[in-house]
């Protein structure tokens, strides 16, 4: 490189220098830490102690530890699904530029942007059994958080409606960017409104639909505000999450240990699950539209 260019690297290095702190600081950092926790036995009142693999020995034989990795899978099998095809048809009908969609473009995200926790306790209150406006629409007495059956189909729901609208604005931004000379193609060719939206509109959106579909995942992996609020674990503990299992053997139980532990599986779950997207996607996104 000439002078010229070493200064403005240097200048571009510098620049960067705020966001590297901060990953490192709040990224990494964290990640170390918890790490480091993992393979110790603490309690927030003796010092650590060092325990090596035992934390993850003694979780990856728990039943309630394996319970609550079952309940984020279902968890995330019923939400993820839903979510991304409720959004992806809101995008569809919000991009055909009616009147009033930047009314319920509004919509869509409030919901979204809302408190989980304030989220959580409004939709407790709906679905309450007694005094809950859901049962007295229906004139019925559900017992919609507390039934064993009910309880994770209760949360799932409330987390497709707060998440939706976000997904939604995702793909609309996607539907925009696809050119309108190809509808106009594929209207010319004859093909139909199911027809172009599966051979053109879903093809071109697959960038798109990687990066909802992996941050829908990890959210859903990391979902603990609402459901905690709801149900606290639910019945059976049907609605026991892997956050609310980390939250409770870490700040109820005090032991930070295995909620390490905990949290490192988790981690290692989510990188193996978004690897396993990224490969599944890597063939199949198109970016050259012109």
């Amino acid at each position: 490189m000439n002078a010229r260019q070493r200064v403005e690297a240097r200048a571009g290095y510098l620049m960067l220098v705020p966001s590297f702190i901060g990953v490192g600081v709040f990224l990494l950092l964290p990640v170390l830490v918890v790490l480091g926790l993992s393979l110790t036995k603490y309690n927030l009142i003796s010092p650590p102690q060092w325990y090596g693999l035992e934390n993850y020995a003694y979780i990856l034989g728990w039943d309630r530890f394996r319970n609550s990795l079952l309940v984020t899978l279902l968890f995330t099998a019923m939400t993820i699904p839903a979510s991304i095809t409720i959004g992806l048809l809101l995008a569809v009908a919000v991009n055909r530029r009616l009147p009033g969609t930047s009314w319920l473009r509004v919509l869509y995200v409030l919901p979204w942007v809302c408190a989980p926790l304030a989220l959580g306790v409004v939709w407790r209150w709906i679905l309450d059994p007694t005094n809950g406006a859901l049962n007295a629409i229906l004139g019925r007495r559900i017992q919609w958080l507390a039934d064993v059956d009910l309880a994770l189909p209760s949360v799932a729901f409330v987390q497709v409606w707060s998440t939706v609208g976000y997904i939604s604005l995702f793909f609309l931004a996607g539907l925009q960017q696809i050119p309108t000379s190809v509808y106009e193609a594929a209207k010319l060719d004859g093909a139909g409104p199911a027809r172009t939206l599966w051979s053109i509109t879903l093809p071109l959106l697959r960038p798109t639909m990687f990066f909802v579909t992996v941050t829908s995942i990890i959210s859903s992996f990391q979902v603990f505000d609402s459901v905690y609020a709801m149900t606290g674990g639910g019945p059976r503990f049907t609605t026991d999450v892997i956050a609310s299992r980390i939250y409770d053997e870490a700040f109820v139980a005090l032991r930070l240990g295995r909620a390490g532990a905990m949290a490192v599986v988790l981690f290692v779950v989510l990188v193996a699950i978004t690897l396993i997207q990224q490969r599944y996607f890597r063939k199949r996104i198109t970016y050259d539209m012109s």
